[in-house]
């Protein structure tokens, strides 16, 4: 493993991560099983039974409910009953997923496709939520690969469908920052629906995430990439030349310049021939504060 670039976090009794855990799961109004808490420890390691060990002591000491067969912090047994809901509703997206990320990964210049967000936890409200998706293109690419993904997108929509590939970036981009307890997240709960040996690459470009979670680890995707893709191929031949390179250059001069208000006062999007990140609003800031505020209100200390 390379050594790491910044100062790796605290590291935890496994009581205290075991509240941790549950702390910030609960940011989304998920209750966990035991497997989801040992696999998502944050940093702090345990085997399942003495991870089950740590949440019955919890239930105990009044500081975690169990119902179900989920838990939570103590007072939010609402959401021990949203879960299967919530289950039920992932698994009817889960199939508009794996049809739509395929098509997906046929366009030309598409390497990855990967769900991420609520689906990727099984944790969306409705079967109408977004199917938010991760695209890894070949570096040059970026933007008319996701002008090809878009379009798809529209055409998804007319069949009630909501694809949202809200991060497209090039495959010389794996390394992924700020280095957080949000990113570290995002990046081990993501499921990839093509491109496997790409996704394997990424995750060992971010092996920082194991400071953050290290029960989660960086592989576990064996599947091998079978299906062909030969519209991808053709549509390749006729775009990797000078034709292409204008194209590219537009289309990232044209989006840079529509978003250029909402990118100036956002610290999360980055738009460059390298990443379309437009997360304008900083959903990865909202979610680490709810979480500092939910270690406070619980009395979870270091």
């Amino acid at each position: 493993m390379a050594p790491l670039l910044v100062a790796a976090p605290p590291r935890f009794a496994l009581t205290q991560a075991v509240l941790r855990t549950l702390a910030y799961a609960d940011v989304f109004d998920y209750a966990l099983r035991t497997a989801d808490v040992q696999r998502f420890l944050i940093a702090a390691t345990g085997s399942a039974s003495e991870t089950e060990a740590a949440l019955e002591a919890g239930v105990r000491a009044g500081r975690v409910m169990h119902g179900n067969g989920f838990y939570s912090l103590c007072g939010r047994d609402e959401i021990l009953k949203l879960r299967p809901e919530r289950e039920r509703h992932s698994a009817e997206l889960w199939r508009h997923a794996r049809r739509w990320g395929a098509a997906m990964a046929g366009l030309p210049f598409v390497r990855m496709v990967a769900v991420t967000g609520a689906l990727a936890m099984n944790n969306v409200a409705s079967d109408n939520d977004d199917i938010d998706l991760l695209v890894l293109t070949v570096p040059g690419r970026v933007w008319l690969g996701r002008a090809l993904c878009i379009g798809l997108v529209r055409v998804a929509r007319r069949f009630g469908v909501n694809l949202c590939p809200n991060y497209v970036l090039s495959a010389a981009a794996l390394e992924q920052s700020p280095r957080n307890l949000y990113i570290a997240h995002e990046l081990a709960q993501m499921v990839p629906l093509s491109g496997f040996a790409l996704h394997a690459r990424m995750m060992a470009a971010n092996e920082w995430l194991l400071g953050y979670l290290p029960n989660s680890g960086v592989g576990g995707w064996e599947w091998v990439e079978s299906r062909k893709y030969p519209l991808r191929g053709l549509g390749e031949r006729v775009l990797s030349n000078g034709l292409g390179d204008w194209l590219e250059c537009w289309e990232r001069e044209r989006k840079q310049r529509k978003f250029a208000r909402e990118a100036a006062h956002s610290v999360a999007a980055r738009l460059d021939s390298d990443h379309v990140k437009g997360h304008f609003n900083d959903h990865g800031a909202r979610v680490l504060a709810e979480y500092e505020r939910r270690l406070k209100q619980y009395g979870i200390e270091d």
